[in-house]
């Protein structure tokens, strides 16, 4: 009989603390919903403590979101414990995710304490945490790095104090499969009182080994694995919940498991949280990446054409890719546009099937046609775009090998445009610096991708930039078949993040004088 590993996903809290993929509200509740199709157990909604609106966007997705069990974090204090469950407690099902280091060198250099100190601090925030709330996991942070006594003692004791679920995290990834594996396994047999709860693990990717250590827990006896979306996450990030519920089902008759998980709903998630995030999913990657299912090997391909499974040990479709073969072009109506949006999954309100019919007109007229995966990027960045302070309205570029190149630069703001030049070491450059000097405010480019969202000379671009204003990075995300407008897309969307996010601006007058 196949035993239920629970998916408790942390995309919302341990993926957002990359740097520059911060989120909204409104993200994270979007992000949230699609969570809960997905059918994960749990979501790590946030930290509320760490901000107002973090705090305000954990209830919001606790009154919005059902099914899922909603978590909120918190340090082993009352504040935190307070603003945990104000954060959590209207949701259907709430929990309390109460940490605190448990290793010599957390306790010693981190919180300046010791072993008898850290348990009794541990063991009143548990009691606390579940006075409030009738779910309450504890995590021993840097579990895998703690004398094993210890941490047999610090969980047992926290089970009594009214701990439903025990994690025990590789906080920094340094565990090696085999003794991750043994390490619960012996906790398994050391602590009897862990069969009337959950054991959980939490692994990070410092030393590419998270997917392989989580599976390596679940074989010894883990209940819950904590993961997230493309396996993003602090450091060299999570372990990828995409990898790890495929490994379970592609070798369930090795591993005797099953999730609750929609894997049709795996590729649509992964794509949401990219865009959402701004945060690349590089093409290799296993389960989502755009190579997972390509073959270019003339014996591959071979194979494949005879028979999927010579070279292919799942089928696309599992996790939700479709392989589309109608195409739209710019004379294709509305009623053919929205006809293959809900083919596509997508119910969209008129306001925003009107901005995405526009916009996929504006690239059909400069494209001969246009696929699922061009529509797909075209309505997943309308969807997740922040109110616009600047909008995009046309840039002209010289540019050649034997000249500086040079960018003309006109935007939108309230009603108004407003136009300006610059030069640049290439013809991007040239395009961020007009658009520097339009808004008035300097940024320093830290990260730019630039890929095809489709194959072909006519592909659509897709760039995604990371950006630093003042002492904060912003994400920003654009198509275009011309790569230069989806990179000026790209820089202007993080640039309205940061005025979404409060930042000001000095604008110039029309025609760019200064005002």
């Amino acid at each position: 009989m196949s035993r239920k590993i629970h998916i408790f996903d942390t995309t919302l809290r341990d993926g957002e603390q990359v740097p520059g993929a911060k989120l909204n509200k409104r993200q994270k509740i979007e992000i949230a919903k699609q969570l809960e199709k997905l059918k994960v157990d749990v979501i790590e909604a946030g930290f509320p403590c760490s901000s107002p609106g973090d705090l305000e966007a954990v209830r919001a997705i606790s009154r919005e979101v059902k099914g899922p069990v909603i978590a909120a974090l918190a340090r082993a204090v009352k504040e935190d414990i307070d603003i945990a469950w104000e954060a959590v407690r209207e949701a259907q099902k709430p929990r309390i995710h109460v940490f605190l280091g448990s290793s010599d060198i957390h306790i010693q250099k981190k919180l300046r304490s010791d072993r008898n100190k850290a348990m009794a601090m541990a063991v009143e925030a548990v009691k606390y945490a579940r006075s409030l709330c009738p779910d309450v996991e504890f995590s021993t942070e840097d579990g895998s790095r703690t004398e094993f006594g210890f941490l047999c003692r610090i969980i047992e004791e926290t089970i009594k104090a009214g701990a439903g679920v025990i994690n025990v995290p590789d906080t920094v990834g340094y565990a090696l499969p085999e003794e991750y594996g043994d390490l619960v396994r012996r906790l398994r047999e050391s602590v009897p009182a862990l069969e009337r709860v959950l054991l959980s693990v939490h692994c990070h990717n410092d030393l590419g080994l998270a997917v392989a250590n989580s599976i390596a827990a679940i074989r010894n006896g883990a209940d819950q694995v904590e993961c997230t979306i493309n396996g993003i996450g602090e450091r060299a990030g999570n372990a990828s919940l995409e990898e790890i519920v495929m490994v379970l089902k592609t070798r369930s008759e090795i591993y005797q498991t099953k999730t609750d998980i929609d894997t049709k709903e795996i590729y649509r998630t992964s794509r949401m949280v990219s865009r959402i995030m701004n945060i690349p999913v590089q093409p290799n990657k296993a389960i989502v990446g755009s190579n997972a299912f390509s073959h270019s090997s003339g014996i591959h391909q071979d194979g494949v054409l005879k028979d999927r499974t010579t070279y292919e040990i799942m089928k696309p479709e599992e996790l939700g890719i479709k392989q589309q073969t109608i195409v739209l072009t710019a004379r294709s109506g509305r009623s053919a546009l929205r006809h293959r949006l809900v083919e596509l999954g997508f119910s969209l309100e008129s306001e925003l099937f009107e901005r995405i019919y526009n916009r996929f007109i504006d690239v059909a007229d400069r494209k001969k046609e246009i696929n699922a995966q061009d529509l797909q990027s075209i309505v997943e960045i309308e969807v997740s775009k922040v109110p616009e302070t600047y909008k995009m309205h046309s840039i002209q570029i010289m540019s050649g090998n034997k000249m500086v190149p040079l960018a003309s630069v006109t935007l939108e703001h309230d009603g108004k445009l407003y136009t300006d030049a610059a030069t640049g070491n290439g013809p991007v450059d040239a395009v961020f610096k007009g658009i520097e000097r339009i808004t008035g405010i300097p940024g320093t480019l830290r990260d730019y991708d630039l890929k095809a969202v489709t194959m072909g000379t006519d592909a659509l671009g897709e760039a995604m930039v990371r950006v630093e204003f003042g002492e904060d990075i912003y994400s920003g995300i654009g198509t275009s078949p011309d790569v230069i407008e989806a990179s000026a897309r790209a820089y202007l969307n993080a640039c309205n993040r940061y005025f979404a996010n409060g930042g000001g601006a000095t604008t110039k007058s029309p025609d760019g004088v200064g005002g």
